[in-house]
């Protein structure tokens, strides 16, 4: 298989081959009917003129006489003339070649049928090509002679074998010249390509610190570049955070492990107490909950993320899972030191969507309120109708998220600095779930001052009914 190299230079040796070919034939014709053409014309143009001047002098002559005549007024230096009879005949040459010989070229042919003309040829005689051109004499209407100039073309032939040989040395020159910026271009192109790909081979083997090297200029293929380098960035991002979520999974899951089994083994002492069997029961139950959290996040956010989640969607009242929501994480308040408040619409919210996806989501907000606000804050739930939506917000007065982890704490397994536990998927899922809900989900921060997370679901027509009661 031939390189791309290869194929360049081919591609461009062909393109130049043929257009020094196609311009060089249009240069030599032009050439050739120059020189050749103004020949032919200046003969014609004589052999017309001295027609014009001599042809009644001679249509009365005999033939000898007219031979005689043509020798002494008509010849003229570098031309040979020549008179023949009509049937091509030759009766008299300039030169001296008057053997009787028949000349059948057609100029001749044309001047016996009455037109003058021209010819290029080869003569007989001499063998030296020449130009000739040849027109009738007539007496009464008949043609009684032809007469005949020729001169020869040894000067034209030599100055168009010359410009030839400099049509084909240039030419050639051109072709060389070109090949060797093919091959110039050819390699600037392919070079940087190689390159690329060399840097691919890394990265296909796990090496993606060389893919984010050598960045080229704006062309496609500095694009190209700058791509692999974005690639070879993302990944070595994700590669990051899988390994921080692997250590952090690894964590989570060895963290309520250990106290199941520590305390499975506690448990399966029959000397143990009841207060102990109490106790140890109750922190297996929790862990185990915490295990099943963890599993079923996921498991959420595998399926989300390959579409595979069905969704139950019915239209309902935004204000409902709410109220349930804040009702079910009411019972937090006392064991944190932080209020929960709920300012709700008196008017339904009517949305389409999976009532317990939605609970999940608001759930998960809530939670992480109460994990990041200290005992003395607030956590204020809020909904209401904005133009063609529902927006559902969870405000806290909690330490806020770093400006630098901002625009991260919705990517999946990203948990920024926070050493609290978790899997990195909370917001991830959150915002997966919205955006299958054809809304958003938008988080604003301040460290110190809060967080405010916005949840925007389009309403439909049932949002316009009054309320009910």
């Amino acid at each position: 298989m031939r390189s791309l190299r290869t194929k360049m230079v081919f591609s461009y040796l062909l393109l130049i081959f043929l257009t020094v070919v196609v311009l060089g034939g249009v240069f030599l014709t032009l050439i050739w009917n120059y020189y050749y053409g103004s020949a032919s014309s200046a003969m014609k143009q004589r052999v017309v003129t001295s027609m014009s001047l001599h042809a009644r002098a001679m249509q009365w002559m005999s033939t000898n006489e007219r031979a005689s005549y043509m020798l002494q007024s008509m010849a003229e230096a570098d031309t040979r003339i020549q008179l023949l009879q009509p049937d091509g005949m030759m009766f008299l040459d300039s030169d001296g070649f008057s053997d009787n010989r028949t000349i059948r070229t057609p100029d001749v042919v044309k001047a016996a049928e009455g037109d003058t003309s021209t010819w290029i040829g080869k003569d007989e005689t001499s063998g030296e090509r020449i130009v000739a051109a040849s027109a009738p004499l007539l007496r009464e209407g008949r043609i009684i002679s032809v007469v005949r100039y020729t001169a020869a073309l040894g000067e034209v032939d030599r100055m168009v074998t010359l410009l030839v040989r400099m049509t084909l040395l240039t030419g050639a020159a051109v072709i060389l010249l070109f090949l060797a910026l093919s091959i110039w271009m050819a390699n600037r192109i392919v070079r940087p390509l190689r390159e690329l790909t060399r840097r691919a081979r890394h990265m296909a083997d796990g090496d993606w610190q060389l893919g984010v090297s050598g960045r080229r200029g704006r062309d496609e293929i500095g694009q190209l570049s700058d791509t692999l380098h974005t690639l070879a960035v993302e990944l070595n991002k994700r590669e990051k955070l899988k390994n921080d979520f692997i250590s952090s999974v690894s964590h989570e899951l060895r963290t309520p492990l250990t106290s199941i089994k520590g305390w499975s083994e506690t448990l399966a002492d029959p000397g143990s107490r009841r207060e102990e069997v109490q106790e140890g029961l109750g922190i297996i139950a929790r862990e185990t909950e915490r295990l099943t959290g963890l599993v079923e996040d996921l498991l959420d956010f595998s399926n989300l993320s390959s579409g595979s989640m069905d969704l139950h969607v019915e239209e309902l009242d935004l204000n409902l899972p709410v109220r349930e929501c804040v009702t079910q994480q009411a019972v937090r308040q006392e064991e944190t030191g932080v209020r929960l408040l709920s300012l709700l619409e008196p008017a339904p919210l009517h949305v389409r969507g999976d009532a317990n996806r939605l609970r999940q989501v608001l759930i998960n907000l809530i939670d992480n309120a109460f994990k990041f606000t200290p005992e003395g804050g607030s956590i204020r739930v809020s909904a209401h109708r904005e133009g063609a939506e529902a927006v559902l917000l969870v405000a806290d007065s909690g330490v806020g998220i770093a400006p630098e982890d901002l625009p991260h704490v919705t990517d999946k397994f990203y948990k920024g600095l926070s050493a609290r536990p978790g899997s990195g998927l909370g917001l991830a899922i959150c915002k997966e779930i919205a955006e299958q809900h054809g809304g958003s989900l938008r988080i604003g921060s301040e460290p110190g001052a809060g967080t405010t997370v916005e949840l925007r679901l389009p309403l439909t027509g049932g949002s316009d009914l009054p309320p009910a009661g």
